[in-house]
């Protein structure tokens, strides 16, 4: 079964007895407690869920307003309480396509069994089993300060610009005590490590959107306010629960990763599609980055090998930086991308907020970050994704 939550969502209560409800098995949840003529006017966008008291309501009525939900395209699923409830009433909830009957008395814990199976028939019925596709990326920086961060958010703007739903790539910053994705877009992070935690297990899509911030069209932001604590805070299941909500939400999804080891960063990495491993042009990056690839292919035989990507190339007029083929002697491995020094634009993008490609368009490191993503999506296996 998903793990639902009722935060926030439209419930329609026909009958008045079902009014203690809201404080109840329904706490959370906007509730309008009504009578059956309101099903004869009740537009999509006014429920998602509708409870009818049986018992308390005149049998004709609600069979006709049962009728009225019928004759919308999309009703919203349905579930009738009663003790005693006539054959044709029954016959008339039939016709909706999610309905269900609990029987008087029953407990708290039963009707939201009954509403939560509910809305997991509604979620199978909108989105079959393999009909979402999506991709996940994972990018770490081999040592601090490798400019990781930059290239995740590049990388999910470029993928934002070529999509044209409202949600189609994810960016989320999993640096959860100092995450830096926010403030280099200009916006808040605002995944409180504190809201979340009592929400884990029922997160769904909806209440994921709640802490989503529209960073750019076509791209939201998953961060954490600045908080020391934060990493002891959530725990392993929120993190996997929030990515995989994420997944089955957006077609892409960006992680940008602690580079220290936590006790969710390889389930994290065995569940991406990519793992991309950012190093400078240094010899201590470029060790780490070898190390780390090392340790992550010796823990995770089964996955997608990472891919270095080295950072800010630059001209050796300007400095002792190593080739790429010096470099990728002390990586022992071929770099799967370059990208070029732009200090200028990366400043300019970080002072004024938002990606590169929208304040320098020409710089070479959008250049470099699309070569990039073109390569990665001409063989990047689609994953497909369902509600677990």
């Amino acid at each position: 079964m998903t793990h639902w939550s009722l935060l926030g969502r439209r419930v329609l209560a026909v009958g008045d007895s079902l009014a203690p409800l809201a404080r109840g098995a329904l706490f959370g949840a906007v509730v309008d407690v009504a009578d059956p003529d309101r099903l004869l006017e009740l537009r999509p966008e006014q429920a998602e869920l509708v409870l009818i008291d049986g018992d308390a309501c005149e049998a004709a009525a609600l069979m006709v307003g049962l009728a009225a939900l019928a004759a919308m395209p999309q009703p919203p699923p349905t579930l009738l309480l009663g003790a005693h409830l006539p054959a044709g009433l029954a016959r008339a909830l039939m016709r909706l396509p999610c309905s269900d009957v609990l029987e008087s008395p029953f407990e708290s814990e039963q009707l939201q069994q009954a509403i939560f199976g509910l809305l997991d028939r509604t979620e199978e019925q909108a989105h079959p089993i393999g009909s979402h596709v999506s991709r996940c990326w994972s990018v770490v920086g081999a040592v601090g300060g490798a400019g990781a961060t930059t290239i995740a958010i590049e990388i999910a703007s470029m993928l934002a610009a070529q999509t044209a739903k409202e949600r189609g790539v994810c960016l989320v910053d999993l640096n959860l005590a100092d995450g830096s994705a926010a403030a280099y877009l200009g916006v808040t992070g605002q995944m409180s490590v504190a809201q979340l935690g009592p929400v884990a297990e029922r997160l769904d899509a909806a209440l994921l959107a709640a802490f989503a911030v529209p960073a750019a069209k076509g791209l939201d932001l998953l961060a954490c306010p600045r908080d020391p604590l934060a990493f002891d805070q959530i725990s392993r299941e929120a993190v996997l629960r929030v990515l995989e909500i994420a997944c089955e939400t957006y077609d892409h999804v960006i992680v940008d990763m602690p580079r220290h080891r936590r006790s969710w960063s390889l389930e994290v990495l065995a569940g991406s599609d990519e793992v991309l491993v950012v190093s400078e042009l240094t010899v201590p990056a470029l060790l780490a980055a070898r190390a780390f690839s090392e340790e992550v292919e010796r823990a995770l035989p089964g996955s997608p090998r990472p891919r270095i990507v080295l950072n800010r190339l630059a001209s050796r007029l300007f400095g002792p930086a190593p080739s790429t083929a010096e470099a990728e002697k002390a990586l022992e491995r071929k770099a799967d991308g370059a990208i070029s020094s732009d200090w200028d634009a990366a400043a300019a993008s970080a002072n004024l907020g938002g990606p590169i490609r929208q304040h320098r368009p020409k710089s070479k490191i959008v250049r470099d970050v699309q070569g990039l993503v073109e390569r990665l999506l001409a063989r990047a296996p689609l994953q497909t994704t369902r509600a677990a």
